[in-house]
């Protein structure tokens, strides 16, 4: 029961994060506190969700120590070498812990794309000083990732990416297989299909998603999760009912055919339904993000 992956300089991460996106801050501490009790062990969480330092109380709550967790952010607002560096202090500040496990760029920022590369210098710079034990990128494009590579010293390890059954991105995911970087899921059972523009069309009631998980005696839910885990995916949950947390975690004994994960596959739309990185600039993704 294979229950993390190694990215491409050796550090293991657990496959399945619990994510705080759009979780209040008030919410914050008890979700994550519970998620850690179920059994997480991967926190992801951003700059811009503005819960930082709840995510941080919660996890001194559930008495865990820190080397039994491995903690991810991501910011977007502090781009450029100095500010990264700054932005790192404001993220572990919060979080009150001295190291992380995983640092990102939010959002390739294509329209100040020199920004990005120097912001990714100074990821580079943290990583040599074991500030971090790994580096990465969301939201990039093949465009965006290409460029990157070609510019800068430290393969990334991740690219944590918009991907679920209606939305499979095969040729990114290809792309990042090829440089050995990690794909992880964001709204990997197709959440975001209820917003930013969505039909309203929800996933979890797709009818092939809904025999295979009847097939299983499982949930739909855990089928989505499964079929990125077979497929070699890292996936980023978010839920604040403990009921739905287990249910998210009880996954690792859960085993898809060739021919139910090609059906997963075949759902695919190629609809985009979170925002185009192509349009994402700090006028109108920006946020001010406070001190520690």
């Amino acid at each position: 029961m294979t229950t993390s992956l190694t990215l491409n300089n050796g550090v293991d991460i657990p496959a399945l994060g619990f994510g705080v996106f759009q979780i209040p801050p008030e919410e914050t501490v008890a979700a994550v506190e519970t998620a850690l009790r179920t059994g997480y062990r991967h926190i992801d969480t951003a700059a811009a969700y503005f819960n930082e330092r709840e995510v941080g109380e919660g996890i001194r709550r559930s008495g865990l120590q820190r080397n039994e967790l491995f903690i991810e952010t991501k910011w977007i607002n502090d781009y450029g070498y100095d500010e990264t560096l700054h932005a790192f202090e404001k993220a572990t500040g919060k979080l009150g812990v001295d190291h992380l496990d995983l640092l990102i760029l939010h959002q390739p920022l294509p329209s100040a794309f020199e920004r990005t590369i120097a912001a990714y210098r100074a990821l580079e710079r943290l990583l040599a000083g074991e500030r971090v034990r790994a580096i990465g990128v969301s939201n990039f494009m093949p465009e965006h990732l290409e460029r990157l590579l070609a510019s800068v010293w430290v393969v990334p390890t991740v690219n944590q990416i918009e991907v679920h059954p209606y939305f499979r991105q095969s040729e990114l995911l290809d792309l990042n297989a090829r440089h050995g970087i990690l794909s992880q899921a964001w709204s990997p059972i197709g959440g975001i299909t209820f917003y930013f523009g969505g039909d309203g069309t929800s996933i979890l009631d797709d009818p092939v998603i809904g025999g295979i998980a009847r097939a299983h005696g499982r949930t739909p839910a855990q089928v989505m999760l499964r079929w990125h885990l077979q497929q070699g995916r890292s996936a980023i949950l978010k839920s604040t009912r403990p009921e739905r947390i287990a249910e998210n975690f009880d996954v690792f004994d859960l085993e898809l055919t060739d021919a139910e994960l090609s059906a997963v596959d075949d759902l695919d739309r190629g609809v985009r339904r979170g925002p185009d990185p192509a349009s994402i600039t700090l006028d109108n993704y920006g946020r001010e993000i406070p001190e520690a």
